[in-house]
């Protein structure tokens, strides 16, 4: 709906009005994921052959913006475990049990994972570093991601969200890290699923509350 909305305004201006310049940037404040704007997903290597790839479908966080001093910005996200999606429609093989399960993250003991900020580091106009505490399965071990700032508004008329800002974030850990070894490869070999983890963020986060400039 708020796609459609934006394309029927923007194609309705005139060329001068749909200058991204006008809508402002989004102000310091406290910005909310828009779930409809965020993806989470992992990737593992499996047994060599491919880097097998899984999401989670409820994710929150709450980030304190400010533009003027982005190394003190903080974030805190939590993800649920249980919203694991595999994408396996076999219906004899609950694929989303399995990984989500005892023998991997554990969701039935720590339905929730955790983040925390604790640091951010400028490594250039509109990246950094974001360090913070993962607590996974019951285990706090930190965590670096590197963040890039995709940029935002600060108010449009046709967006209920209010302000808004985007990210792309990606980083690595190794799931052992947090007492997840079931199928780790012998050291040598691919035969089984790799101990390192990759994870991309895509979200948007929304304030709307933020004063209209």
């Amino acid at each position: 709906m708020l796609r459609t909305l934006l394309l029927s305004s923007l194609l309705a201006f005139p060329a001068t009005a749909q200058d991204m310049s006008d809508l402002g940037s989004p102000p310091a404040g406290t910005y909310r994921i828009d779930p409809a704007h965020t993806r989470l997903w992992f990737t593992v290597d499996h047994l060599g052959f491919s880097r097998y790839m899984a999401l989670f479908t409820k994710v929150e966080a709450v980030l304190q913006f400010d533009p003027a001093n982005p190394a003190a910005m903080q974030v805190t996200a939590t993800v649920d475990l249980t919203s694991l999606e595999t994408h396996n429609d076999d219906p004899t093989y609950d694929f989303n049990a399995i990984v989500s399960g005892p023998d991997y993250l554990n969701a039935p003991a720590h339905p929730l994972a955790t983040f925390t900020s604790t640091k951010v580091d400028l490594t250039g106009e509109n990246t950094a570093t974001v360090t913070g505490d993962l607590t996974l399965n019951g285990i706090t071990k930190p965590v670096t991601l590197a963040a890039r700032y995709n940029g935002g508004w600060g108010h449009m008329p046709l967006d209920p969200g209010g302000a808004r800002a985007g990210f792309s974030l990606e980083g690595t850990l190794l799931r052992s890290d947090f007492g997840i070894a079931n199928g780790i490869p012998a050291p040598g070999t691919t035969m089984g699923v790799s101990d390192e983890v990759r994870i991309f963020i895509e979200t948007e986060l929304t304030n709307p509350d933020a004063a209209k400039p």
